[in-house]
């Protein structure tokens, strides 16, 4: 059996019976649920059944596996405490201990403790932990944020990238490559540059990931997998190495392939494309904004996944420059100068005024327009005139009374208008204050923080995402309800208050 095989190979029939039936309203529940005895018990169990009902299943399911909890994050809402007090309770309820492990069960059992995001998601997951990262570091929870360093090190050596989460089911899949600015972060706040060096395995072994196939790729506009050959360099796009439905949202994902006409397998790998990206989902990823079941994003190639991949360039090659690797510094300069004159030249719509997604084949823009432009200029790859016209154009047609809005579409995708989300906001901040854009910044800013404490009034809770348009109200869109705990929630809202010198507020 192989060593991060899912639940869904696992236990074959079972768990094709339990997704399809609808035997639990979130189909995340099963798949994170812990066996009780052997695999082998457990089949054979199952193929004795008589009857193979919803109520069947579930009391089966109950009877040979531990159910996962629900809220684990939630915290009493209905005592009343300012919000900072709120926060640094939730580094205490959001933290996991060291993962024993668990024979058969879906999580990958991390060495360090870590943080989990809230609400169903009950694992470690890729790029949200970045963000976390900077409200532990507000906190002053240095010794946190290099445990979360050492998880994703040693995820790199066990699997060879960074998996959307520690889940087996997430093995196909990795999301935006972060873990250059986390090692970045870890060494800043403990003032120690030999830090990077020290992980630079594993940030050659990300990149590798990333990059695999590239040497096959001689033509113009040849793919391998997440890579794209443009001129005589290249560009990467998001992927998945399954075709098919996601065990996780297994019955969500057959409905979807149901309802259209679109070749089942091809449909599969562009929703879990979607998911490494983040943005799941999201009408950047969609060739109709109002029609899910064009979702094509194995065809678009993001402006935001590829600065991520210059900055770890960069970071590859400041790295090996300092080790004295002058063939291997040489090598990622060149990856990243490259790649920086795609994104200043072909990812600038110069008649948008914006940083654009591509789509494939023709390299030509997608049409969407997103908080994605932010990240040029959030890792410092836009010219100053790049960066005025993007600023302009946010701070006239994203930013809203609760901050700025992920894309102008309103879809119903939880991606999309009318929502808000933490990381986002933060990479609009930065890069804005990175080109001297400081009070445009702070504008938004400000609405975030207001939007996020009028909810945290009226509930008591802290949001995954945020009704951006309609400061108070909740969130919309998305496969489940609104999550809360909520890590990057927390650690972005903590970032701006202190930084707009707000002591806090009563709920």
């Amino acid at each position: 059996m192989p060593r991060f095989e899912g639940p869904d190979a696992i236990f074959g029939d079972l768990f094709e019976v339990v997704q399809s039936t609808h035997v639990f309203s979130d189909s995340k529940t099963f798949v994170d649920a812990t066996p009780k005895y052997s695999v082998a018990t457990i089949n054979e169990a199952f193929d004795e059944l008589d009857e193979k009902t919803p109520a069947s299943m579930r009391s089966f399911v109950q009877e040979y596996f531990t159910l996962p909890g629900g809220q684990e994050s939630s915290v009493d809402a209905s005592v009343e405490i300012p919000v900072r007090e709120r926060i640094e309770q939730l580094w205490d309820v959001l933290s996991r201990a060291a993962d024993q492990v668990e024979p058969n069960s879906s999580l990958i059992a991390l060495p360090r403790p870590y943080i989990v995001p809230g609400g169903r998601f009950r694992e470690i997951y890729y790029w949200d932990t970045y963000f976390t990262m900077l409200g532990l570091a507000e906190a002053g929870r240095f010794d946190a944020i290099a445990d979360i360093v050492e998880n994703f090190a040693f995820l790199i050596d066990e699997i060879g990238f960074i998996p959307n989460g520690n889940r087996t089911y997430f093995c196909t899949r990795s999301q935006p490559p972060f873990f250059v600015l986390m090692v970045e972060l870890l060494a800043a706040v403990r003032g120690d540059r030999s830090i990077v060096l020290r992980y630079l395995p594993q940030l050659r072994r990300e990149y590798d990931f990333w990059m695999a196939g590239a040497d096959t790729l001689a033509a113009d506009g040849d793919t391998s997998d997440r890579v794209v050959r443009v001129g005589d360099g290249f560009l990467n796009r998001y992927w998945d190495e399954s075709d098919q439905p996601r065990p996780e949202s297994y019955a969500e994902d057959r409905e979807y392939a149901a309802n259209t006409g679109r070749d089942k397998h091809e449909l599969y790998r562009d929703i879990r494309a979607a998911c490494e990206s983040g943005w799941d989902f999201s009408s950047r990823w969609l060739a109709d904004a109002q029609s899910f079941g064009s979702i094509h994003t194995t065809q678009v190639i993001p402006v935001d996944l590829n600065s991520l991949l210059f900055r770890l360039e960069a970071g590859l090659a400041a790295g090996y420059t300092e080790l004295g690797d002058t063939t291997s510094a040489k090598l990622y300069s060149r990856r990243a100068e490259s790649r920086k004159r795609e994104l200043q030249n072909r990812f600038f719509d110069d008649e948008a005024g914006f940083f654009v997604d591509l789509r494939l084949p023709d390299l030509q823009p997608t049409g969407v327009l997103s908080l994605a432009a932010a990240y040029p200029l959030f890792l410092g790859i836009a010219t100053a005139q790049q960066a005025a016209m993007v600023t302009r154009r946010i701070q006239d047609e994203f930013l809203v009374a609760g901050g700025w809005l992920t894309t102008l579409n309103a879809t119903g995708q939880q991606w999309d208008r009318p929502n808000g989300w933490a990381p986002l906001q933060w990479v609009v901040f930065e890069g804005m204050r990175n080109y001297g854009f400081s009070g445009e910044a702070d504008i938004g800013a400000r609405r975030w923080v207001d939007d996020n404490l009028d909810v945290y009034r009226k509930t008591g809770r802290l949001l995954e995402k945020y009704d951006a348009e309609h400061i108070g109200s909740l969130a919309t869109g998305g496969e489940y309800a609104v999550q809360d705990g909520f890590g990057w929630t927390n650690a972005i809202l903590l970032k701006f208050m202190n930084h707009l010198g707000i002591r806090d507020l009563e709920p």
